[in-house]
C-alpha cells in the first residue's frame, strides 16, 4: 500500500492522527474523530492553529476559552449543507461533546497565537460549482484566502458526482515561488456515497520520481506532499473530500499540467 494513502485505524475515537513529523513535511496536520452521543474528545493547540469542522453531527463545542454551545445540523455529508465549523488560535484548547453521533475533523497548521476563537460556518460560507461537463464539481470554502479566518490554515470540502473528475485538470502547488506558485502541502479526507464505493487518486510529478495511483475507500486520507492530485468518481458513487492546506504563505498558487493546460484553456478562455 502507498504510504500516501492513510486507513483509518478503527471506527471509534480518533481514526486518523496525521502529524507534521508522520507525514514527513512541515505544515498540515489533520485528525478525526468518531464520536457517540456523549463521548468527549479535547486537545490543546500548542503551536498551532485549528479549524474543527463538524463533517457529520452534532457536539457541544468549546475553544479557546469560549463556549460556542451545540453546532452542527446535517446528518450525513452528502446532504450538501454547508458546515458548521470553529476556529481555535494557537496556545489554547478546544473541546468537543457529541450530542449525537458525529464525525469531527481536526485541521492544524503552525501559527502563532493571537487571534479570537470563533465559529466561521456555516455562515460565510456557500456552494460554488467548478468546472464543466464530466469535470464539474460542487465547492464549499471554508477557509480560503479570502476570508480572513486564519493565519496558515486553507480549508475547503468538495462534492464530486458520480462518474465525474476532480481537482482536474491536474495541478501542482509545490513550489515557494510566489505568485507564480506556492508551496502548499495537502491532505484529502475522503467519503463515498453509497459508503461501499471507492475511487481513485493519482499524486504524480512531472518528472516521474513521485507516481502513485490509489484506489480510496470511505474514510480514507490521500497525503499530497508534491506533484499533481487529480481525483475520479466512479458511476454510481458520489465523492466528497475535506481539503487541508498549508505552507509558508497563505495563499492558493497552482500551475497545471503543462500536457493537460489545454483543457482548463478550452473550458475558460
Amino acid at each position: 500500500m502507498s504510504s500516501l494513502l492513510r486507513k483509518p485505524s478503527g471506527t471509534s475515537g480518533k481514526v486518523h492522527d496525521i502529524t507534521p513529523a508522520s507525514a514527513g513535511w512541515g505544515y498540515v496536520g489533520f485528525g478525526l474523530y468518531r464520536l457517540k452521543a456523549g463521548e468527549k474528545a479535547a486537545e490543546q493547540t500548542g503551536d498551532t492553529e485549528v479549524i474543527l469542522v463538524l463533517v457529520e453531527g452534532k457536539a457541544e463545542i468549546t475553544g479557546g476559552g469560549k463556549a460556542f454551545g451545540e453546532l452542527g445540523d446535517r446528518m450525513s455529508v452528502f446532504e450538501r449543507t454547508p458546515p458548521h465549523c470553529v476556529y481555535v488560535p494557537a496556545e489554547n484548547e478546544w473541546s468537543a461533546v457529541a450530542t449525537t453521533d458525529c464525525t469531527l475533523a481536526v485541521c492544524t497548521a503552525p501559527a502563532t497565537a493571537g487571534r479570537e476563537a470563533q465559529v466561521i460556518g456555516p455562515a460565510g460560507i456557500s456552494l460554488s460549482e467548478r468546472g464543466k461537463g464530466a469535470n464539474t464539481r460542487y465547492v464549499y470554502a471554508i477557509a480560503m484566502e479570502d476570508r480572513d479566518v486564519a493565519d496558515a490554515l486553507l480549508v475547503t470540502e468538495v462534492f464530486t458526482p458520480q462518474g465525474n473528475w476532480s481537482s482536474y485538470p491536474p495541478h501542482r502547488h509545490d513550489q515557494d515561488n510566489y505568485p507564480d506558485m506556492t508551496y502548499l502541502e495537502e491532505t484529502y479526507y475522503h467519503r463515498l456515497n453509497p459508503a461501499q464505493g471507492f475511487g481513485f487518486q493519482r499524486v504524480f510529478t512531472e518528472d516521474g520520481s513521485l507516481d502513485e495511483t490509489m484506489a480510496v475507500s470511505d474514510g480514507d486520507v490521500v497525503l499530497v506532499p508534491k506533484g499533481h492530485h487529480p481525483c475520479g468518481a466512479p458511476y454510481g458513487y458520489e465523492m466528497y473530500y475535506l481539503n487541508v492546506m498549508a505552507g509558508p504563505l497563505r495563499k492558493w498558487r497552482f500551475k497545471n499540467h503543462p500536457d493537460h493546460d489545454w483543457i482548463f484553456r478550452r473550458d475558460n478562455p
